[in-house]
């Protein structure tokens, strides 16, 4: 047991580090391993009965720390050279894994050889854009353009414009600069100008070679999946290539909890061993060398063991060796060297072993989600497997009563795997599926006994020359299994029940969930097992806390070079303007407004604004009406007419979302109350006066200002108004306010100083792009406010911001102030 406890405690140090703010400097490393040390005396002196017990795990915390922080170190240390941030470079670079493929693009990661001038870290991703980019809304039957044919491997010379890593921040929301950090990406860049071509390195390294197989096996498929709706998930099958399969998919997979069924997981890759392992097994037997079975060298188990663990490393590889791939060969590994020297092992050994090794290999791996997805599905599995496996015995049994027994087993199991798991899906995804049981109950043995090995005989067969007849075959077999089981889960979807949002839950309640989960699946004596699914209740049913009766919350969120702020009151929610729309099937709304919405336990909009019909107030309407029912919104353009004309753009003239129940021009002088909270639009002066308007300054002047006034504080959202406009507001007598939405992300033709010397803002907030083409914010319009006596805050550097106001004062903090991490680079 203590040896467990020390492969656990290296774990959770490694873990620990992933929350500094700061790497410790060196003297607080001499501090804490002064204090270290003398703890360890005292223990060892004191507490002699388990002293090792006790200094053992101790000490594999320290050295979990120790070196979790060193190499944390050594990567912060390949870093971009400011100087070199957001300018061309040269770069002689190897691609170093599949690229992406794009309609219009290509991303890749890249090791770079040489660069002139120097500072270019090791590894960046590359983005390369086509000349004559469709635009947000390419149409969905627009022809791929034309790029050549991008191999892992080979080496290019390109012109790159060099940036460091950076995502938005928003609260509950995924980290990208984190994500990217994981990888070994220090840099992004864009291509510009031609790249050359110079030379292939087809055996460059162990990582090259297995990124190439991927890429002959994705080109190969690829012709027998072109056309098909549901290709790319049996491209996904095969090789982990899960690029190219549609937003809208992952969304009907998510909610329909079969995620783990269209992607490569622990099982996919078991099953391919284990298939192997039995072919060696049943010629191991059967061969002989002369004159002698090969089994009387070397026994026939041990033989289908090395080879299960050869193949499954070798389809770990082509899979792309994430997290969930390098768990399930470690656990193989772990399982078959245990049989081959005769150790005991459990579950307990077994996945703490496992655990172990793979932060050793990758300290970064407990940033997934894969990792804690993995492993707990592992846990409950193999805890549920004991209390409901059968005995094994030499009575006959019907081989209808043995399907029968499976089937139902393998029912409860992944109900028990979809209980188990709510806490960890709730904290990541803040959604819990419902209709899991049942679509996994049709899908699992579709997906598992019909797709996945088509899927892989499609992929043997489309490498081997004059199988063109019998490859197509099994990519119609495949495709229309497929097919059949989404008819259901697309209808599961669809049905509002299907799913649960859930708030995100503060840590201890997690926690306090997982020791639930862990008690519930305890082996059977263990006082009040039954009812630890109990536990979990809370975290499932967390109610993040409302502002007070006169109070409000404002989410100025980070949407770059966009606009999209959310005011809380004590029941009401209402969203002003809707974020970026960037492509024909992505946005802010999708991306990041609705998740942080049901984050926060927002289930709907009771009024939605929208200042201006420019699509970056405007991109995320769509979505958002889709996502979340709207009660009341307020624009300065006809919303109906607007969703008509993107439905032509996007291709599906005619598809319209869910309109809000009422939809109103805002208009000078319209007020409402939510709560003991006033709202009041102070501009346009008349309503519709830009309607029938399409110049972008022309929308901009006659956007939404709405005004918020509660009982001790107020905001001014401004949205893209000019100097003439804030000056018409000023000599109107406008009153100071204490949070300003800097007007037009912070342009230099807006934030007049009139105007900055009328409202006497505390708190001014830019929404930016980092590195925007406009220059927004501008420097000048900073000093203004700042001369005035604000606080001035952009997302592009700070992240969301958020406001509190509250009786006992008005509190303001950024997402990066409050959440920091020890891999951001501003």
């Amino acid at each position: 047991m203590t040896g467990r406890f020390c492969l656990l405690a290296f774990v959770a140090a490694t873990g620990a580090v992933h929350w500094f703010p700061y790497l410790p400097d060196q003297k607080l490393w001499t501090g804490g391993l002064a204090a270290v040390a003398v703890a360890s005396a005292l223990v060892f002196f004191l507490a002699k009965t388990y002293r090792w017990r006790l200094l053992f795990p101790l000490w594999a915390a320290i050295a979990g720390l120790l070196i979790t922080v060193a190499r944390a170190e050594y990567r912060l240390a390949d870093t971009l050279d400011s100087s070199n941030e957001n300018r061309v470079s040269r770069v002689v670079l190897r691609i170093a894994e599949l690229p992406r493929l794009g309609i219009d693009s290509r991303q890749f990661q890249a090791d770079v050889i040489s660069s002139l001038p120097e500072g270019v870290p090791s590894r960046i991703l590359v983005s390369w854009a086509a000349a004559d980019w469709a635009g947000p809304f390419g149409k969905k039957d627009r022809k791929p353009a034309e790029f050549p044919e991008l191999i892992p491997g080979q080496v290019w010379r390109m012109s790159l414009t060099l940036k460091k890593p950076h995502g938005n921040r928003n609260p509950h929301a995924f980290d990208y600069e984190a994500y990217l950090f994981a990888q070994g990406v220090r840099a992004t860049g864009s291509v510009r100008g031609k790249p050359q071509y110079l030379h292939d390195e087809p055996w460059a390294s162990l990582p090259v070679i297995a990124q190439r197989a991927r890429h002959y096996v994705r080109a190969a498929m690829q012709p027998y999946l072109e056309g098909k709706r549901y290709g790319a998930v049996l491209l996904a099958l095969a090789i982990g290539d899960q690029a190219s399969v549609e937003a809208s998919d992952w969304q009907v997979f998510n909610l329909t909890g079969i995620t783990h069924l269209v992607s490569i997981s622990g099982s996919h890759i078991t099953m391919i061993a284990a298939l192997g392992g039995s072919l060696v097994f049943w010629l191991w037997r059967r061969l002989r060398f002369r004159g002698h079975a090969l089994a009387e060298h070397w026994p026939a188990q041990v033989a289908a063991a090395v080879a299960a663990l050869f193949i499954a490393w070798l389809y770990c590889l082509l899979a792309g060796w994430g997290v969930p791939a390098r768990r399930t060969f470690l656990m193989l590994a772990v399982i078959a060297a245990a049989y081959l020297l005769r150790l005991p092992m459990n579950a307990s050994r077994l996945l703490s072993l496992v655990a172990f090794a793979v932060v050793v290999l990758d300290p970064w791996a407990l940033l997934a989600s894969g990792f804690w997805l993995s492993f707990g599905a592992v846990y409950v599995l193999m805890a549920s497997a004991g209390w409901w496996g059968q005995p094994v015995g030499r009575a006959k049994v019907s081989r209808w009563r043995r399907w029968r027994v499976a089937l139902s087993t393998a029912v409860r199991l992944q109900l028990a795997i979809t209980v188990g798991l709510m806490p960890l899906l709730a904290l990541i995804f803040h959604e819990v599926s419902l209709a899991s049981p049942l679509a996994n109950a049709y899908a699992i043995p579709v997906i598992s006994v019909v797709v996945t090995p088509v899927s892989l005989l499609l992929a043997g067969a489309a490498l081997l020359p004059g199988l063109e007849l019998p490859a197509a075959g099994l990519a119609w077999l495949g495709h229309a299994a497929m097919d059949w089981i989404m008819v259901p889960t697309v209808w599961l979807a669809d049905f509002r029940a299907a799913s649960i949002y859930v708030a995100a839950a503060p840590l201890w309640l997690t926690i306090f969930a997982m020791l639930g989960l862990l008690l519930a699946v305890m082996p059977y004596g263990i006082p009040f097992r039954n009812m630890g699914w109990l536990f979990m209740l809370p975290a499932l049913l967390w109610t993040p806390k409302r502002p007070p009766e006169g109070g409000w919350d404002l989410y100025a969120l980070d949407v770059g070079q966009a606009s999209a702020v959310v005011i809380q009151t004590a029941r009401h929610a209402l969203l002003f303007d809707t974020g970026l729309r960037s492509s024909a099937t992505s946005d802010d709304g999708v991306r990041t407004i609705w998740p942080f919405m049901r984050a926060m336990g927002i289930k709907k909009l009771d009024v939605m604004v929208i200042s201006h019909a420019d699509i970056d107030h405007a991109g995320g309407l769509r979505s958002m009406l889709l996502a979340a029912p709207v009660e009341q919104s307020y624009s300065s353009f006809d919303v109906l007419e607007y969703l008509k004309r993107e439905a032509r753009m996007l291709g599906d003239p005619g598809v319209l979302p869910p309109l809000p129940l009422a939809m109103s021009p805002c208009e000078y002088g319209m007020t409402w109350e939510a709560d003991g909270v006033a709202f009041e639009f102070l501009w346009p002066l008349t309503p519709n006066s830009i309607s029938k308007q399409s110049k972008r300054s022309q929308r901009n002047d006659g956007g939404c200002v709405l005004r918020i006034r509660g009982v001790h504080h107020s905001a001014l959202l401004p949205g893209d108004i000019g100097v003439s406009q804030e000056k018409a507001l000023a000599d109107r007598g406008l009153e100071p306010v204490d949070v300003v939405l800097a007007a037009h992300h912070g342009s230099k033709n807006s934030s007049s100083p009139q105007f900055v010397d009328a409202v006497q803002a505390r708190h001014v907030v830019a929404q930016a792009g980092l590195w925007n083409r406009y220059g927004h914010p501008s420097p000048e319009v900073q000093e203004r406010w700042q001369e005035a006596g604000a606080e001035f805050w952009r997302t592009d550097q700070q992240g969301a911001f958020i406001v509190h106001s509250r009786q006992s004062g008005l509190t303001a903090q950024s997402e990066r102030q409050f959440a920091r991490r020890y891999w951001q680079s501003r």
